[in-house]
Protein backbone atom coordinates (compact mmCIF):
# COMPACT_ATOMS: atom_id res chain seq x y z
CA UNK A 1 0.00 0.00 0.00
CA UNK A 2 1.08 3.67 -1.06
CA UNK A 3 -0.34 5.42 1.95
CA UNK A 4 -1.59 9.29 2.07
CA UNK A 5 1.83 11.37 2.92
CA UNK A 6 3.29 9.62 0.05
CA UNK A 7 4.42 10.93 -3.59
CA UNK A 8 2.10 10.17 -6.56
CA UNK A 9 3.88 10.95 -9.72
CA UNK A 10 2.03 12.30 -12.61
CA UNK A 11 3.09 11.96 -16.59
CA UNK A 12 1.19 14.72 -18.24
CA UNK A 13 0.32 18.05 -16.36
CA UNK A 14 -3.21 18.55 -18.74
CA UNK A 15 -6.67 19.09 -16.84
CA UNK A 16 -6.86 15.34 -16.25
CA UNK A 17 -3.88 15.40 -14.18
CA UNK A 18 -4.81 18.71 -12.50
CA UNK A 19 -7.83 16.58 -11.29
CA UNK A 20 -6.13 13.78 -9.95
CA UNK A 21 -3.67 15.93 -8.37
CA UNK A 22 -6.33 17.94 -6.84
CA UNK A 23 -7.99 14.96 -5.82
CA UNK A 24 -4.51 13.14 -4.54
CA UNK A 25 -4.20 16.53 -2.02
CA UNK A 26 -7.20 16.02 -0.42
CA UNK A 27 -6.59 12.28 0.02
CA UNK A 28 -3.18 13.86 1.76
CA UNK A 29 -0.70 13.06 -0.75
CA UNK A 30 2.48 15.06 -2.08
CA UNK A 31 2.05 15.36 -6.26
CA UNK A 32 5.25 15.20 -8.98
CA UNK A 33 4.38 16.17 -12.57
CA UNK A 34 6.20 15.98 -15.72
CA UNK A 35 4.95 17.64 -18.34
CA UNK A 36 6.14 19.99 -21.65
CA UNK A 37 4.46 22.51 -21.08
CA UNK A 38 5.19 25.57 -18.63
CA UNK A 39 2.28 26.43 -17.15
CA UNK A 40 0.43 23.33 -17.64
CA UNK A 41 -3.22 23.12 -15.61
CA UNK A 42 -1.45 20.47 -13.16
CA UNK A 43 1.93 22.55 -12.41
CA UNK A 44 -0.12 25.31 -10.02
CA UNK A 45 -1.44 22.29 -7.75
CA UNK A 46 1.31 20.05 -7.51
CA UNK A 47 4.64 19.77 -5.23
CA UNK A 48 7.11 19.13 -7.63
CA UNK A 49 6.20 20.19 -11.87
CA UNK A 50 9.26 19.20 -13.77
CA UNK A 51 9.33 20.50 -17.16
CA UNK A 52 10.60 18.55 -19.97
CA UNK A 53 9.78 16.33 -23.36
CA UNK A 54 8.19 13.09 -22.18
CA UNK A 55 11.39 11.10 -23.63
CA UNK A 56 13.68 13.04 -21.43
CA UNK A 57 15.89 10.30 -19.55
CA UNK A 58 16.79 12.68 -16.71
CA UNK A 59 13.56 14.05 -15.94
CA UNK A 60 12.25 10.78 -15.94
CA UNK A 61 14.49 9.62 -13.50
CA UNK A 62 13.88 12.45 -11.60
CA UNK A 63 10.05 12.08 -11.28
CA UNK A 64 10.68 8.53 -10.73
CA UNK A 65 12.79 9.19 -7.44
CA UNK A 66 10.42 11.57 -6.15
CA UNK A 67 7.72 9.45 -6.40
CA UNK A 68 6.78 6.43 -4.81
CA UNK A 69 4.34 5.33 -7.52
CA UNK A 70 4.11 6.63 -11.07
CA UNK A 71 0.64 7.16 -13.06
CA UNK A 72 0.02 8.58 -16.36
CA UNK A 73 -3.06 10.97 -17.93
CA UNK A 74 -3.19 10.44 -21.36
CA UNK A 75 -1.86 8.11 -23.98
CA UNK A 76 0.60 9.78 -26.33
CA UNK A 77 3.83 8.83 -24.10
CA UNK A 78 6.05 6.93 -25.10
CA UNK A 79 5.85 3.43 -23.62
CA UNK A 80 9.62 3.17 -23.36
CA UNK A 81 9.52 5.85 -21.19
CA UNK A 82 7.71 4.63 -19.01
CA UNK A 83 9.49 1.35 -19.17
CA UNK A 84 12.44 3.95 -17.82
CA UNK A 85 10.31 4.90 -14.98
CA UNK A 86 9.11 1.19 -14.13
CA UNK A 87 12.90 0.01 -13.36
CA UNK A 88 12.88 2.68 -10.40
CA UNK A 89 9.55 2.72 -9.12
CA UNK A 90 6.26 1.04 -9.77
CA UNK A 91 3.94 2.42 -12.62
CA UNK A 92 0.62 2.00 -12.82
CA UNK A 93 -0.95 0.92 -15.36
CA UNK A 94 1.53 -1.02 -16.40
CA UNK A 95 3.41 0.26 -19.98
CA UNK A 96 2.96 -2.85 -21.66
CA UNK A 97 -1.13 -1.69 -21.37
CA UNK A 98 -0.07 1.82 -23.22
CA UNK A 99 1.52 -0.11 -25.14
CA UNK A 100 -1.50 -1.86 -26.83
CA UNK A 101 -3.99 1.51 -25.85
CA UNK A 102 -1.97 3.65 -27.98
CA UNK A 103 -1.76 2.09 -31.00
CA UNK A 104 -5.02 1.64 -32.99
CA UNK A 105 -3.66 -1.17 -34.49
CA UNK A 106 -2.23 -3.31 -31.17
CA UNK A 107 -5.65 -2.29 -29.80
CA UNK A 108 -7.54 -3.81 -32.56
CA UNK A 109 -6.20 -6.74 -32.61
CA UNK A 110 -6.36 -7.31 -28.97
CA UNK A 111 -9.89 -7.02 -28.86
CA UNK A 112 -10.03 -9.60 -31.83
CA UNK A 113 -7.68 -12.20 -31.15
CA UNK A 114 -8.90 -11.99 -27.54
CA UNK A 115 -12.66 -12.90 -28.73
CA UNK A 116 -13.92 -9.03 -28.05
CA UNK A 117 -16.43 -7.40 -30.54
CA UNK A 118 -15.51 -4.86 -32.18
CA UNK A 119 -15.86 -3.00 -35.54
CA UNK A 120 -14.29 -5.08 -38.40
CA UNK A 121 -11.33 -3.05 -39.84
CA UNK A 122 -8.35 -3.35 -42.29
CA UNK A 123 -4.79 -1.86 -41.26
CA UNK A 124 -3.90 0.12 -44.71
CA UNK A 125 -0.07 1.52 -45.14
CA UNK A 126 -0.65 3.03 -48.68
CA UNK A 127 -2.97 4.23 -51.26
CA UNK A 128 -3.49 1.01 -52.85
CA UNK A 129 -4.44 -1.25 -49.14
CA UNK A 130 -6.89 1.77 -48.70
CA UNK A 131 -8.29 1.30 -52.47
CA UNK A 132 -8.34 -2.42 -51.66
CA UNK A 133 -10.10 -2.32 -48.27
CA UNK A 134 -12.87 0.28 -49.81
CA UNK A 135 -13.95 -2.84 -51.75
CA UNK A 136 -14.39 -4.66 -48.19
CA UNK A 137 -16.58 -1.58 -46.83
CA UNK A 138 -18.29 -0.26 -49.64
CA UNK A 139 -20.88 2.13 -48.17
CA UNK A 140 -19.79 4.25 -45.20
CA UNK A 141 -16.27 3.63 -43.50
CA UNK A 142 -13.84 5.75 -41.19
CA UNK A 143 -10.46 6.03 -42.03
CA UNK A 144 -8.18 6.25 -38.64
CA UNK A 145 -4.78 7.04 -37.94
CA UNK A 146 -3.16 4.38 -36.36
CA UNK A 147 -1.30 6.48 -33.70
CA UNK A 148 -1.56 9.72 -31.91
CA UNK A 149 -5.35 10.20 -32.63
CA UNK A 150 -8.00 11.77 -30.32
CA UNK A 151 -11.29 14.10 -29.95
CA UNK A 152 -11.83 13.42 -33.73
CA UNK A 153 -7.72 13.96 -35.21
CA UNK A 154 -6.21 11.80 -37.53
CA UNK A 155 -9.98 10.48 -38.98
CA UNK A 156 -11.59 10.65 -41.88
CA UNK A 157 -15.39 9.76 -42.41
CA UNK A 158 -15.32 7.74 -46.47
CA UNK A 159 -18.54 7.64 -48.00
CA UNK A 160 -19.77 4.96 -51.14
CA UNK A 161 -17.20 5.55 -53.96
CA UNK A 162 -14.50 7.35 -51.69
CA UNK A 163 -11.18 8.55 -53.78
CA UNK A 164 -8.36 6.15 -52.03
CA UNK A 165 -5.75 8.46 -53.28
CA UNK A 166 -7.31 11.96 -51.99
CA UNK A 167 -8.38 10.29 -48.87
CA UNK A 168 -4.61 8.59 -48.38
CA UNK A 169 -3.12 12.17 -49.02
CA UNK A 170 -5.55 14.32 -47.02
CA UNK A 171 -5.11 12.17 -43.78
CA UNK A 172 -1.44 12.29 -44.06
CA UNK A 173 -0.14 9.15 -42.06
CA UNK A 174 2.28 6.41 -42.67
CA UNK A 175 -0.22 3.62 -41.51
CA UNK A 176 -3.65 3.77 -39.86
CA UNK A 177 -7.15 1.29 -40.15
CA UNK A 178 -10.30 1.55 -42.01
CA UNK A 179 -13.20 0.64 -39.96
CA UNK A 180 -16.92 -0.18 -41.23
CA UNK A 181 -19.62 2.18 -40.29
CA UNK A 182 -21.81 1.36 -36.80
CA UNK A 183 -25.04 2.39 -36.63
CA UNK A 184 -25.47 2.63 -33.03
CA UNK A 185 -27.91 3.86 -31.15
CA UNK A 186 -26.12 5.35 -27.75
CA UNK A 187 -22.40 5.66 -27.33
CA UNK A 188 -21.63 4.21 -24.21
CA UNK A 189 -18.66 4.24 -22.11
CA UNK A 190 -17.74 2.23 -18.35
CA UNK A 191 -15.03 2.78 -16.18
CA UNK A 192 -13.32 0.01 -13.92
CA UNK A 193 -10.81 -0.07 -11.60
CA UNK A 194 -8.41 -3.03 -10.95
CA UNK A 195 -5.92 -3.78 -8.31
CA UNK A 196 -3.19 -5.70 -7.88
CA UNK A 197 -4.74 -8.66 -6.50
CA UNK A 198 -7.44 -8.82 -9.57
CA UNK A 199 -10.40 -6.86 -7.86
CA UNK A 200 -12.19 -5.17 -10.20
CA UNK A 201 -15.18 -2.65 -10.18
CA UNK A 202 -16.65 -0.49 -12.68
CA UNK A 203 -19.08 2.53 -12.71
CA UNK A 204 -22.64 2.40 -14.63
CA UNK A 205 -22.65 3.04 -18.15
CA UNK A 206 -22.01 6.63 -19.09
CA UNK A 207 -23.74 8.08 -22.38
CA UNK A 208 -21.90 10.00 -24.58
CA UNK A 209 -23.04 12.27 -27.06
CA UNK A 210 -20.12 13.58 -29.57
CA UNK A 211 -19.68 16.65 -32.30
CA UNK A 212 -16.94 16.86 -34.53
CA UNK A 213 -15.18 14.01 -32.78
CA UNK A 214 -14.96 15.72 -29.32
CA UNK A 215 -17.09 14.64 -26.60
CA UNK A 216 -19.72 16.97 -26.10
CA UNK A 217 -22.44 15.58 -23.50
CA UNK A 218 -22.32 12.86 -20.98
CA UNK A 219 -25.86 11.11 -19.42
CA UNK A 220 -25.34 9.67 -16.13
CA UNK A 221 -26.48 6.85 -15.45
CA UNK A 222 -27.12 5.69 -19.35
CA UNK A 223 -30.10 5.41 -20.41
CA UNK A 224 -30.01 1.11 -20.96
CA UNK A 225 -31.92 -1.86 -20.46
CA UNK A 226 -30.65 -4.04 -17.46
CA UNK A 227 -29.36 -6.38 -20.00
CA UNK A 228 -27.52 -4.10 -22.11
CA UNK A 229 -25.98 -2.23 -18.76
CA UNK A 230 -24.92 -5.62 -17.37
CA UNK A 231 -23.21 -6.42 -20.47
CA UNK A 232 -20.92 -3.36 -20.60
CA UNK A 233 -20.12 -3.90 -17.30
CA UNK A 234 -18.74 -7.46 -17.79
CA UNK A 235 -17.31 -6.40 -20.96
CA UNK A 236 -15.00 -3.58 -19.35
CA UNK A 237 -14.33 -6.40 -16.54
CA UNK A 238 -12.92 -8.77 -19.12
CA UNK A 239 -10.92 -6.30 -21.18
CA UNK A 240 -9.24 -5.14 -17.31
CA UNK A 241 -8.61 -8.36 -16.64
CA UNK A 242 -7.19 -9.66 -20.20
CA UNK A 243 -5.32 -6.80 -19.78
CA UNK A 244 -3.78 -7.43 -16.33
CA UNK A 245 -4.71 -3.97 -16.00
CA UNK A 246 -3.51 -2.25 -12.15
CA UNK A 247 -5.45 1.38 -12.46
CA UNK A 248 -8.67 2.55 -14.12
CA UNK A 249 -9.50 1.72 -17.48
CA UNK A 250 -12.31 3.39 -20.17
CA UNK A 251 -13.60 1.32 -22.78
CA UNK A 252 -15.35 3.31 -25.34
CA UNK A 253 -18.31 1.04 -26.71
CA UNK A 254 -21.63 1.26 -28.94
CA UNK A 255 -24.87 -0.24 -28.13
CA UNK A 256 -26.58 -1.07 -31.09
CA UNK A 257 -30.37 -1.44 -32.21
CA UNK A 258 -29.86 -5.26 -31.76
CA UNK A 259 -29.21 -4.57 -28.10
CA UNK A 260 -25.19 -5.75 -29.04
CA UNK A 261 -22.64 -4.20 -27.78
CA UNK A 262 -19.22 -3.18 -30.01
CA UNK A 263 -16.08 -2.11 -28.28
CA UNK A 264 -14.44 0.90 -29.95
CA UNK A 265 -11.57 2.09 -27.89
CA UNK A 266 -9.86 1.95 -25.29
CA UNK A 267 -8.29 4.39 -22.60
CA UNK A 268 -5.93 3.67 -19.62
CA UNK A 269 -6.71 6.48 -17.44
CA UNK A 270 -9.35 8.74 -15.99
CA UNK A 271 -11.89 9.74 -18.97
CA UNK A 272 -13.25 13.22 -20.27
CA UNK A 273 -16.69 10.82 -19.87
CA UNK A 274 -16.34 10.33 -15.81
CA UNK A 275 -15.79 13.66 -14.86
CA UNK A 276 -19.51 14.14 -13.67
CA UNK A 277 -18.64 11.41 -10.71
CA UNK A 278 -16.80 14.02 -9.21
CA UNK A 279 -20.48 15.18 -7.90
CA UNK A 280 -22.50 12.07 -8.66
CA UNK A 281 -21.32 9.26 -7.52
CA UNK A 282 -19.72 8.49 -3.60
CA UNK A 283 -16.19 8.10 -5.12
CA UNK A 284 -14.97 9.88 -8.05
CA UNK A 285 -12.94 8.69 -11.26
CA UNK A 286 -9.86 10.41 -10.09
CA UNK A 287 -9.82 9.01 -6.55
CA UNK A 288 -10.95 5.75 -7.80
CA UNK A 289 -7.50 5.68 -10.09
CA UNK A 290 -5.46 6.70 -7.16
CA UNK A 291 -7.12 3.76 -4.60
CA UNK A 292 -6.29 1.36 -7.31
CA UNK A 293 -2.32 2.48 -8.15
CA UNK A 294 -1.65 3.01 -4.28
CA UNK A 295 -3.15 -0.14 -3.32
CA UNK A 296 -6.16 1.19 -1.47
CA UNK A 297 -9.41 -0.78 -0.71
CA UNK A 298 -12.23 0.65 -3.50
CA UNK A 299 -14.87 3.45 -3.31
CA UNK A 300 -18.42 3.41 -3.97
CA UNK A 301 -19.28 3.94 -7.14
CA UNK A 302 -23.19 3.92 -6.76
CA UNK A 303 -24.77 7.00 -8.15
CA UNK A 304 -26.23 9.65 -5.70
CA UNK A 305 -28.17 10.95 -8.50
CA UNK A 306 -28.12 11.59 -12.01
CA UNK A 307 -26.29 13.81 -13.78
CA UNK A 308 -25.06 15.38 -16.98
CA UNK A 309 -21.55 17.12 -18.16
CA UNK A 310 -20.69 19.15 -20.61
CA UNK A 311 -17.48 20.21 -22.13
CA UNK A 312 -16.58 23.75 -22.63
CA UNK A 313 -14.70 23.97 -25.38
CA UNK A 314 -12.52 27.11 -26.44
CA UNK A 315 -14.99 28.06 -28.91
CA UNK A 316 -17.12 29.69 -26.07
CA UNK A 317 -14.28 32.28 -25.70
CA UNK A 318 -14.72 33.66 -29.47
CA UNK A 319 -15.52 37.23 -28.32
CA UNK A 320 -13.71 37.29 -25.14
CA UNK A 321 -14.66 35.47 -20.89
CA UNK A 322 -17.75 33.82 -21.07
CA UNK A 323 -20.25 35.29 -18.79
CA UNK A 324 -20.52 32.57 -16.16
CA UNK A 325 -23.47 33.88 -14.20
CA UNK A 326 -26.08 31.76 -15.53
CA UNK A 327 -24.13 28.46 -15.41
CA UNK A 328 -23.21 29.83 -11.44
CA UNK A 329 -26.76 30.60 -10.45
CA UNK A 330 -28.12 27.15 -12.01
CA UNK A 331 -28.91 24.95 -8.51
CA UNK A 332 -27.29 21.78 -9.22
CA UNK A 333 -24.69 22.98 -11.29
CA UNK A 334 -20.78 22.65 -10.89
CA UNK A 335 -18.76 24.74 -12.93
CA UNK A 336 -14.95 23.49 -13.50
CA UNK A 337 -11.97 25.35 -15.51
CA UNK A 338 -8.86 23.95 -16.14
CA UNK A 339 -6.54 27.00 -16.37
CA UNK A 340 -5.75 27.10 -19.33
CA UNK A 341 -3.39 30.41 -20.52
CA UNK A 342 -4.99 30.65 -24.14
CA UNK A 343 -8.49 29.40 -25.43
CA UNK A 344 -8.26 27.94 -29.03
CA UNK A 345 -11.59 26.30 -31.18
CA UNK A 346 -11.77 22.41 -30.25
CA UNK A 347 -9.50 23.17 -27.04
CA UNK A 348 -11.39 21.61 -23.72
CA UNK A 349 -11.10 24.75 -21.29
CA UNK A 350 -13.84 23.22 -18.97
CA UNK A 351 -16.50 20.95 -18.56
CA UNK A 352 -20.01 22.05 -16.15
CA UNK A 353 -21.83 19.55 -14.23
CA UNK A 354 -25.41 19.36 -14.01
CA UNK A 355 -27.07 17.32 -10.59
CA UNK A 356 -31.31 16.50 -11.12
CA UNK A 357 -34.04 14.08 -10.72
CA UNK A 358 -33.98 12.30 -13.84
CA UNK A 359 -31.13 12.49 -16.79
CA UNK A 360 -33.57 14.29 -19.17
CA UNK A 361 -33.90 17.12 -16.71
CA UNK A 362 -30.24 17.79 -16.41
CA UNK A 363 -29.52 17.77 -19.88
CA UNK A 364 -32.75 20.39 -20.38
CA UNK A 365 -30.94 22.64 -17.28
CA UNK A 366 -27.54 22.28 -18.59
CA UNK A 367 -28.76 23.21 -22.36
CA UNK A 368 -30.79 26.33 -21.22
CA UNK A 369 -27.80 27.50 -18.93
CA UNK A 370 -25.40 26.98 -21.70
CA UNK A 371 -27.43 28.72 -24.09
CA UNK A 372 -26.92 32.94 -24.02
CA UNK A 373 -23.12 31.93 -23.31
CA UNK A 374 -23.47 30.00 -26.78
CA UNK A 375 -25.54 32.54 -28.21
CA UNK A 376 -22.76 35.74 -26.63
CA UNK A 377 -19.88 33.38 -28.49
CA UNK A 378 -22.02 33.45 -32.25
CA UNK A 379 -22.59 29.33 -31.88
CA UNK A 380 -25.97 27.16 -32.72
CA UNK A 381 -27.87 25.99 -29.64
CA UNK A 382 -26.83 22.77 -27.93
CA UNK A 383 -29.43 20.09 -29.32
CA UNK A 384 -31.36 18.23 -26.39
Amino acid sequence: MIAPGKTIGIVGGGQLGRMLALTARRMGYRIAVLDPELACPAGPVADLALTAPFDDSKALRRLAEASDVVTYEFENIPAESLRQMASIRPVFPDPSVLHVCQHREREKQFLQSSGFPCPAFEIVASASDLAAALKKFPGQSRLKSSAFGYDGKGQLALGAGADASQAWTQLGIPRAILEEHVSFVRELSVLVARNAQGRSLAFPPFENRHHAGILERTVFPARLTDPVANEALALARQIAEKLNLVGLLAVEMFALADGRILINELAPRVHNSGHLTVEACHTSQFEQQIRAVCGLPFGLVAPLCPAAMFNLLGDLWAKGEPDWSPVLALPGGVLHLYGKAAASTGRKMGHLTVRATTPEEAIRLGTEALTPLRQAAALPTLAL
